[in-house]
């Protein structure tokens, strides 16, 4: 089978087809084949598979085929199912050169990690270029790339590396994803999607991949980004005539703006899919989301795309959320501010009011507003790690987070008073939990 692998420059492809570089890029160019991807610097990288794809159609422009219609002959044969390059074998001796040792995902991953941790950029890219020449790129971003990132969340969340080493890691991560969605052919599919993240959800690398996966399939990809608001929506879907908007979250905060993003577009009549972290960590939140769920990896959000795309899902109906944490909802935005001031007031004595301490007030407020909207206190507690590691980031003991969530409830209880029994009855199951533990 040829390696699909991009492993090999310009200088190679042109010594070993004899095809013109003029020629090559004019074929890419109009017709999309062969389909190279690009090094960060803009560079060129092509395939075994790439490479014989190129010979492939010098053969046929040598039989008398116009070079158009040799093109559309590969793609009415892979249509088929048939491979055009079925039995062709590379050239002997090629393959990549000045690998280093480790080939397998595994190892490559540990190695991208260190290096990230280390800020050595040099080292993280040229693991990448390794990963790349050694594996087809939809495994090194779901093995390298994706698995990476996880890991490097779960050490951030558990305080055992910094935001800036995190930050670094996605940034690097993001660089390639852009390059490679650069590097990807023109769309072949008549389905346009649109790609975005809903207000207030800022993580997009998940949404860069499935925009990656989706161009490599063929498809019409319009990737918005991060932090779009409702109204564009509407605006971006009339002009692009798109068949499918895709939205992703990773945090509760993103889920509950996703859901009422979700509510508003459906009502317009738009087809809707979603997906991202927070789903796989609270299943029981699709149920609430007006839209088709896309699985809990990669591989079966393209796939469920695909189906969905070809009409054979069926339309999903949201489930309502309970009154009572509807009332509580609106109660409790509304007194948020109060309800902050009073807890800040209350815990100044025994915790000291840094910044960490703020965000924590913060932060829980987020989540407390989205769960119930979302009809389920209990989709905080798994968010409650990191308020506990902002309040233990100096070593305080745990006394000191049963008195703030004690404090909690007390100025909840002040200010919205019986309408906040929700709220209050989490708390309490909370509370017992950290004294327990």
């Amino acid at each position: 089978m040829l390696n699909t692998s991009p492993a090999f420059n310009l200088k190679v492809v042109l010594k070993e087809t004899g095809i013109a570089a003029d020629t090559l890029r004019a074929w890419e160019r109009r017709y999309g084949l062969p389909m190279p991807q690009r090094t960060e610097g803009g560079h060129r990288l092509y395939s075994e598979r790439d490479i014989e794809i190129i010979r492939w159609l010098m053969t046929q422009q040598e039989s008398g085929l116009s070079i158009s219609r040799a093109v559309d002959r590969y793609n009415e044969l892979l249509a088929s199912g048939s491979d055009p390059l079925a039995g062709s074998r590379p050239a002997s001796g090629f393959a990549p050169q000045n690998l280093s040792a480790v080939t397998n995902l595994d190892g490559l991953r540990d190695e991208w990690l260190n290096a990230c941790l280390a800020y050595n950029e040099p080292q993280a890219e040229q693991i990448f270029n390794h990963a790349f020449a050694m594996h087809p790129v939809e495994t090194v971003i779901a093995q390298l790339i994706q698995r990476g990132l996880h890991q490097i969340g779960e050490l951030w969340y558990s305080g055992k590396v910094s935001v800036q080493q995190e930050h670094f890691a996605s940034g690097l991560a993001m660089r390639r994803l852009e390059a490679l969605i650069a590097a990807s052919p023109s769309p072949t599919r008549r389905e346009t999607i649109v790609l975005a993240c809903p207000p207030n959800e800022w993580h997009t690398i998940s949404l860069a991949m499935l925009h990656l996966f989706l161009r490599r399939r063929g498809f019409n990809a319009v990737y918005l980004g991060a932090n779009v608001p409702i109204t564009r929506f509407e605006e971006t879907a009339k002009v692009t005539r798109a068949n499918l908007i895709v939205l992703t979250s990773q945090t509760l905060v993103g889920a509950a703006s996703l859901q009422k993003t979700a509510f508003a577009l459906s009502n317009k009549k738009m087809t809707i899919a979603f997906g991202g972290r927070i789903f796989n960590l609270q299943p029981e939140i699709a149920r609430h989301i007006a839209g088709h769920f896309l699985g809990t990896d990669m591989a079966e959000a393209i796939n469920e795309i695909e189906n969905m795309l070809g009409g054979t899902v069926k339309k999903t109906r949201a489930a309502s959320t309970p009154k009572d944490h509807l009332a509580a909802h609106d109660f409790f935005t509304s007194k948020r501010a109060e309800i902050e001031q009073t807890v800040r007031t209350a815990i100044k004595p025994t915790v000291t009011l840094n910044e960490e301490i703020q965000t924590g007030i913060h932060f829980l407020g987020d989540n407390v507003a989205a769960a119930l909207q979302l009809g389920d206190l209990n989709y905080v507690s798994d968010e409650m790690t990191w308020i506990k590691h902002l309040l233990r980031a100096h070593k305080r003991p745990s006394d000191e987070l049963v008195s703030f969530m004690n404090a909690y409830a007390k100025a909840v209880d002040k200010h919205i008073n019986g309408s906040g029994k929700p709220i209050l009855a989490w708390l309490e199951r909370e509370i017992k939990k950290i004294e327990t533990t």
